[in-house]
């Protein structure tokens, strides 16, 4: 399985585009990331976004703006921070992901709203330049420590995808690979 994560201003071409033919592919979810946006541009963008999400009946997941996800009746995705502090106003969510960086938080998730784990950085990316990159027995010993599906995120192509999921990961999150390739549906479909 792949969770898409969005980084727009990585796409060589238009993002909405590139959004539609993502969610032709059907993902997992998209993950609306765009931390640099202003809550209402971030609004704006996130309703556009839906919009092409449900013509493919694809999960939309809104970063971190949870008055937004609410109001767009879609999901959200979280730091494990947030999740934490804000479990009570999470509980009606269908879908709460969480970002987390160790097997000690994800020990931690039973009995909260979480549906799904993001859990990295597991190889090197440019993403977080200059940090090292976690690796495949991080990822293991995550996926140990929850019941919850466990996506691996930070470097991951579709040649290191099968090692991914012998860790017992339930897929993978790709954002550079998905803002920038030519061939969206070719680049996905190791993943599907």
């Amino acid at each position: 399985m792949l969770i898409c994560v969005t980084h727009r201003l990585l796409c060589p071409d238009d993002f909405l585009t590139r959004i539609d033919r993502i969610a032709s592919q059907h993902p997992y979810c998209i993950v609306l990331r765009e931390k640099d946006l202003p809550e209402t541009e971030y609004e704006a963008l996130a309703q556009d976004c839906l919009s092409i999400c449900r013509r493919y009946d694809v999960p939309l997941q809104v970063n971190t703006h949870i008055a937004v996800a609410r109001k767009l009746d879609c999901g959200i995705h979280l730091p494990f921070h947030l999740l934490m502090q804000h479990q009570e106003e999470l509980v009606d969510f269908a879908r709460v992901g969480v970002s987390l960086h160790s097997s000690e938080e994800a020990a931690q998730l039973a009995g909260t709203p979480a549906t799904y784990v993001q859990a990295g950085h597991v190889f090197p990316t440019d993403c977080k330049k200059g940090l090292p990159p976690r690796g495949l027995s991080f990822l293991e010993s995550v996926c140990q420590a929850t019941d919850l599906p466990v996506f691996g995120i930070g470097g991951i192509n579709a040649e290191q995808y099968p090692a991914v999921l012998r860790t017992g990961a339930a897929g993978a999150c790709v954002m550079s690979g998905l803002m920038t390739c030519s061939d969206v549906a070719q680049t996905m479909q190791p993943f599907l």
